[in-house]
């Protein structure tokens, strides 16, 4: 940064009273708020490259590009449709008991943001932000960049008013950084309210339930890869970004900004097309879903969301699928439990002598089968043999070193405590044959 460049900075942020002259106080004074006397070199180059130019308001101004890009999965919802288009059973899973606005995809606004940190906090910038909406077929997007950290407040301005044209905010991760960080540096202007969107859709989280299972990873490159089949090709690391833009700040060329528009592009677009997918799934799964992965995610979803008849069909349909090991266990475990809340107590019964086991569902298969056995067929010796099964097991557990300690000893004081309460009604020493045959297992 050239020292005449640092100079008319503080000059800017200088009182009108304090500069040389009535005249240029009286002209400064007249300039917007945010207004920047000079603005890094290599900007006027950066927009000529993308094509942007700068965008005004009460504030001053900032840098601003809008583009049209076809899905790159599936594609956007029918626009001409009359409100509810979208599937109500999928809004129900991700949005329930909002306003009929989440229904009309003319509502959506899909926002992402580069900011000069990962961390978030108050000194933490989102120099350029994203926005999206569906529109002729494809997505329109528009970015706001901050040539400087001046035109901050231009920029949030501009912000504001698109989010009140379409107030249902669809982020990827939002909710935890993007919003709660443009939040705060709304509320820091002590100029601008803070925009309130009518709907908050964070697909983060049906991502999670959906796909971490089959693939690990919920990154968003990954689920456009691996969900979407979308390879969105070269891309830089989010953890470069931030010293990309201080770099500029300094004086560098603007060359390097120009990937991480095209990142930001990228993140709108595979968050669009994610959209699509999530609400094609969880509106009509049966057809939807690639496999029994998918089908599982899909009922946890529902049981989240008290759908239990939905649930437990769905449970039944993805084990029929064939699901890995572990996941199986987890799929039978939550098919017995609604099972049994239904009163189905004959197939949650059968779930549960299949699953007897050294696992964590094994161990509440063994405890949910001694509760049957105790109160609903009246057979305390059905209910002991598997207690002392149970103990058993957990020994083997504990001595392979496979279950921590605190859920051993939890596990174990149950099933202890419950032969020593068959024993008192029993009139017999069970517990006391059991310690015996545990001692020699040690």
């Amino acid at each position: 940064m050239t020292i005449s460049r640092l100079l008319g900075r503080l000059k800017a942020l200088q009182p009108p009273a304090v500069r040389n002259g009535a005249a240029v106080a009286n002209a400064e004074s007249a300039a917007p708020r945010g207004y920047a006397p000079e603005i890094p070199e290599g900007a006027a180059r950066l927009a000529e490259i993308l094509g942007a130019s700068p965008s005004s308001n009460r504030f001053g101004e900032h840098l601003a590009l809008r583009k049209w890009f076809p899905e790159p999965v599936g594609a956007a919802p029918d626009l001409g449709a009359p409100e509810g288009e979208l599937n109500p059973d999928a809004l129900r899973l991700i949005a329930p008991g909002e306003t009929a606005e989440v229904a009309d995809p003319r509502q959506w606004l899909f926002l992402d943001t580069e900011t000069t940190g990962l961390a978030g906090g108050t000194g933490t910038y989102p120099f350029l932000v994203g926005i999206a909406w569906w529109d002729a077929g494809g997505l329109e997007v528009e970015q706001f960049f901050m040539r400087d950290y001046n035109e901050e407040h231009s920029l949030l301005v501009a912000l504001a008013e698109r989010m009140a044209e379409r107030p249902v905010l669809v982020t990827f991760n939002g909710k935890s950084f993007d919003w709660p960080l443009l939040e705060t540096r709304y509320r820091m202007t002590r100029a601008i309210r803070p925009p309130v969107p009518r709907v908050h859709l964070d697909f983060l989280h049906p991502a999670r339930n959906l796909w971490r299972l089959r693939i690990g990873s919920v990154r968003l490159a990954e689920l456009e890869l691996k969900v979407l089949g979308w390879n969105r090709g070269a891309d830089m690391s989010s953890q470069t970004i931030p010293q990309i833009y201080f770099d500029y700040l300094r004086g560098g060329p603007p060359e390097p900004l120009v990937p991480i528009f095209h990142h930001n592009q990228m993140d709108l677009r595979g968050l669009a097309a994610l959209a699509t997918r999530v609400l094609s799934l969880l509106g009509n799964p049966e057809a939807q879903g690639h496999d029994g992965l998918e089908l599982f995610g899909v009922s946890r979803i529902c049981e989240r969301r008290g759908e239990a008849v939905r649930a437990r069909k769905l449970y039944e349909q993805s084990i029929a699928r064939e699901l890995p090991r572990e996941t199986d266990r987890a799929a039978r475990s939550s098919l017995a439990r609604l099972a049994k809340r239904q009163g189905d107590l004959d197939l949650a019964r059968a779930l549960w002598e299949g699953m007897l086991g050294n696992s964590r569902e094994g161990f509440e298969a063994y405890e949910q089968l001694a509760i049957y056995y105790e109160h609903r067929v009246r057979e305390p010796h059905r209910d002991a043999e598997l207690a002392r099964k149970a103990l058993l097991e957990l020994r083997n557990v504990n001595r392979l070193g496979t279950m921590p300690p605190g859920a051993y000893r939890e596990r174990r004081l149950r099933f202890e405590q419950r032969l020593a309460r068959l024993e008192r009604k029993a009139g017999r020493s069970l517990l006391d044959a059991v310690d015996s045959r545990l001692r020699a297992t040690d």
